[in-house]
This record gives structure tokens, sequence and C-alpha cells, in this order.
């Protein structure tokens, strides 16, 4: 065991964990005044819920023995059997410091979805079809990418959670989106952020965060450690740029709003490569997201009449297929500076079709497997009564209606 690399990854998980309460800012800014407690508890919430979850049974179900290439055995049922001191990955970090860490990525994994579904969704059904879905979809996704099934078997790769973060997260929000119906008032009312300095807050830390949570994937306080970190930044800051650029030219000014979407669009993108890309592509990645992203959400928003309301989709599920398709073009199994990937193949870009080809087939189990399983658990959910709130509920806020609490109780004014 490295006593480096293990404060490192403890350090990293830690920087994770920060990124849930982030997301519910962001969010929490980006909703409108009376929902924004609500909205900001659905985040919160799932900090308790799937921690407890993954140490009764998650970690099991995700890193146990292999059972038919899709789900984990019960060997570390309620934690057991798993070492403090030692590790049987052959990793440089013990079993348990692997498992807190991945701990992280099941609590902010379906906390990213709650953001298409603000303003009109229950919040005990919210909190039933959490639970479930991470039993049905994001543990066995995790296994099937990270513990040893399909998706791996097949050759493709995700550093830090493309697939089983962002891809499965966002088209779950827009499935749920899809199911739940616009909001009362969609496109009769303005839905413009209530409190831009919370999402710049927000945005701020889960960039923070993020360091932790692309280079932490390294499993290792080493270079690819450091190479991770480099592509993170430098994909996040080229998504900015763009994102900057595009705002300007559609609108006529930059936006603050704009710049910290697409900062997070950048830390979405490259989430998937960031150890497997050398860092110029990582400039590429980032700057087209932004656009990819942008004219993403307004196909979405106004031409299909979708209420995915705070873009999930369009920001995590389209961003995490593009960084996807990013990695399968400029992965090289070598990188620049003597750091070595654990990439099957070198991407298109460098002459071999073999990594893009698989990197495009996990992309389409992974949207199947979400859309299946956001299904199976919103029938499930729905025999504990509906998920939608009533017109009336949602007419007063869900602030009220779900929780009978105001973040404002001073405000008198219209929202």
């Amino acid at each position: 065991m490295n006593a480096g690399s293990i404060g490192f990854i403890l350090i990293s998980a830690a920087f994770v964990f920060l990124m849930t309460p982030a997301l519910a800012f962001f969010y929490g800014g980006l909703a409108r005044r009376k929902n924004v407690l609500n909205t900001m508890m659905a985040c919160m919430f799932i900090c308790g819920v799937a921690i407890v979850m993954w140490i009764l049974f998650g970690f099991s179900l995700s890193f146990g023995t292999d059972h038919g290439s899709v789900i984990g055995g019960l060997e570390f049922l309620g934690f057991n059997n798993v070492s403090m001191t030692e590790s049987t990955r052959g990793l440089s970090i013990p079993d348990a410091c692997f498992a807190v860490f991945q701990m992280m990525f099941a609590i902010i994994t379906p906390a990213l979805f709650t953001g298409s579904v603000v303003g009109r969704m229950k919040f005990k059904s919210l909190l039933i079809f959490t639970a479930l879905w991470s039993l049905v979809v994001y543990y066995p996704l995790a296994h099937m990418v990270w513990g040893g099934g399909f998706l791996a078997q097949i050759g493709s790769v995700d550093f830090a959670g493309g697939n089983v973060v962002h891809i499965s997260s966002g088209v779950t929000g827009l499935t749920l989106a899809l199911l739940l119906k616009n909001r009362r008032e969609y496109h009769r009312a303005s839905y413009a952020p209530h409190n831009v300095p919370f999402v710049v807050l927000g945005a701020a830390l889960l960039w923070f965060g993020w360091f932790g949570f692309n280079a932490g994937s390294s499993l290792a306080a080493d270079g690819l450690a450091v190479h991770a970190f480099t592509t993170t930044a430098v994909s996040s800051a080229s998504a900015l740029i763009s994102w900057m650029i595009i705002d300007t030219i559609m609108t006529g000014k930059p936006t603050i709003v704009g710049s910290c979407t697409g900062l997070v669009v950048g830390l979405v993108a490259i989430t998937p490569g960031a150890g497997f890309v050398p860092v110029w592509a990582s400039v590429i990645i980032g700057l087209l997201v932004s656009p990819i992203c942008y004219f993403s959400v307004i196909l979405l928003k106004k031409k299909l009449k979708i209420d995915d309301a705070l873009d999930a989709f369009g920001c995590h599920g389209i961003g995490g297929i593009w960084g996807g398709i990013a990695t399968g073009l400029f992965a090289m199994k070598e990188l620049p500076g003597g750091v070595t990937s654990t990439a099957q193949w070198d991407g298109l870009f460098f002459g071999d079709y073999h990594l893009f080809v698989a990197q495009v087939e996990s992309i389409i189990i992974t949207i199947a497997i979400a859309v299946v399983g956001t299904l199976i658990c919103y029938g499930i959910t729905r025999l504990f009564g509906k998920l939608r709130v009533s017109e009336q509920d949602e007419k007063i806020g869900l602030d009220i209606s779900q929780h009978g609490e105001n973040a404002y109780p001073t405000f008198n004014g219209m929202d």
C-alpha cells in the first residue's frame, strides 16, 4: 500500500462528495424562487440514501464477483470482507479506500437527473424512484464498465464516468421529462434563473470537485492523475470560452450563466477520456462540446418542446455522448509525457477503428439500459401513487407543497 496514494484518493473522494452540494446550488440558482428548496433537497437527500445503500449492498453489486457480465456478487454485503489495509484489485490503495471513492459517484449520478424534473415531481416519488434507479441502472452499469463486466469486455473505456454517470443520468432525465410531461406554464411563463450568484457558486465548486472526480479516477498519486487533472482543466476552460463566444454571437452579450454552463459541459465531455486523450485533444473536445450542447438544448426546448427543466440531458447526456465518441477518436495507448493509459487501442484519429466502434457500441447500450431501467423504475414507483404533483401544488411551488418551507419568507413579489 502507498500512503501517498491513499491520502490522494481520500482527498479526491472528499472533492467528489462536495460536488453534490455544489450541484444543489447550481440547480437551485437556475430554478424558480418557489422551487429552490425542493430543487436543492432533491440533491441533498441522495447524500444520505446513496451512502447507506452503497454500504449495505451497492458496492457489492457494483464490484463483487462477476455474474453474467452484468452484476456483481453479494460477498461485500454490509461492507463485510472489505479490507481496510489490503487490495484485492492490484491497486496501491486498500479496497475500502477504493470503495469510498466509488461511493461518491453513486451519490452524484442520480442527483444529475433531478434537474430534468424540477417543479413537477413529488418528493416522495423522487425518493422511491432514485433508490430503485440506483439498483436497476447505476449498479449494473458501474459493474459493466468498471467491475469487469460486459462493456469493459468489449474493449470500451470510460475513465471517470461518461457512460456510468453522465449518459445514464442525462438519458434518464430526458425519459422522466417525457413521462411527466411539461410544466403547467411551460412556454407561457418565464423560467429565468432566480439566483445567478448561486449558479456561479455551484459551478465553481463543481469545477473544484471535478479535479478529484477525474484525477482521482487514476486510483493512484501518479503521472496518470497529473495528466487527467490537466486535461480536465483544459477542456473546461476551452468550453467556457466557446460558450461565451456563442453567447456573444447569438445574443450580443456574454453571460455568466452561459459561461458557467460552458465550463460544466467541458467537464462532462472530458470525463470519459481524461486519462486516455492527449492534452491538445482536450482543447478540441472542450471547444466543440459547447456548440454541440448549446444547439441540442435549443432543438429539445424550442423545436421538440421537451421540458428538460435544467437541461440535464442537453448538457450531461449530449456532453457525455460527445465525450465518449471523442475518446474513440483521440485516445492513445501511450500518451505524451511518458504516461501509459489502459486503452487497448489507439483512437480513430491515429488510424485504428476498434476503440471507436467499441465506444459507439457502449454508448448505445448505455442509452438502452437507461431508458429501459427508467421505465421499469417509473412503473414500480407509480404503484405508490402519482409521480406528479397536483396543479395547485405546482402553482404554489414545491417548497411549500412538498416541504412546508420558504426560502425567502420576507419576499412578497410575484413569482
